[in-house]
């Protein structure tokens, strides 16, 4: 695949299937290991901005704030699980099902089975830095969030020889990310994530 074509949010997996970035599996989007996000002001990240219906709560911030942070908690939870999948090439026994919907969970699963085939796990972890762009209410309410992915230390490594696998120098170890998330019951869920060509 080209750099333009589908990404997921993991690992790069670009030695397993020729992605140009670490998305499911360190590349691309899922070793994330945010640390070092550029904040400059000519970031062309979109800007926060809210977009919420009229709500009969006593005190409409603090009801935004506290749904920003339940969005943003459970972004971070999918990717905790996202990281425990991918040290161990399986989603077995990870919260990855409790977090994330079937539609985003596909393409996690694929670089997964890409990586038990080529016998290899990722060491450390990504970081992220997660920022509500967008909450709106509905019948089921959505949310949309951007990120810098960070994947310095997130490795792909051969499982057998624990050495880093080699992968392109010119892939980004750090990238633009959004994440689409839907409020289903009092659960708000991952329903897609996309790794932008873009540094931060």
């Amino acid at each position: 695949m080209t750099a333009t074509q589908r990404r997921s949010s993991g690992l790069n997996i670009a030695a397993v299937r020729t992605r140009k970035h670490a998305t499911a599996l360190l590349l691309t989007g899922s070793l994330v290991a945010l640390a070092g996000c550029s904040d400059s002001s000519t970031d062309a990240s979109p800007k926060p901005s809210r977009t919420r219906a009229a709500s009969p709560s006593p005190s409409p911030s603090s009801t935004a704030e506290a749904e920003d942070a339940a969005v943003i908690a459970a972004y971070t939870r999918s990717w905790d699980a996202q990281t425990e999948a991918y040290s161990k090439a399986s989603s077995a026994g990870t919260d990855l099902k409790k977090t994330t919907t079937l539609r985003a969970l596909f393409d996690i699963e694929s670089d997964l089975t890409a990586m038990r085939k080529a016998g290899q796990v990722t060491t450390g972890k990504p970081v992220i830095n997660p920022k509500v762009l967008n909450v709106t209410d509905g019948k089921i309410p959505k949310a949309t969030l951007t990120d810098c992915v960070d994947t310095t230390h997130w490795v792909l490594t051969d499982k057998a020889s624990k050495k880093p696998v080699p992968l392109p120098s010119t892939r980004l170890t750090k990238y633009v990310s959004t994440a689409n998330l839907e409020k289903w019951g009092k659960t708000w869920m991952v329903t897609k994530l996309t790794a932008q060509d873009q540094s931060c």
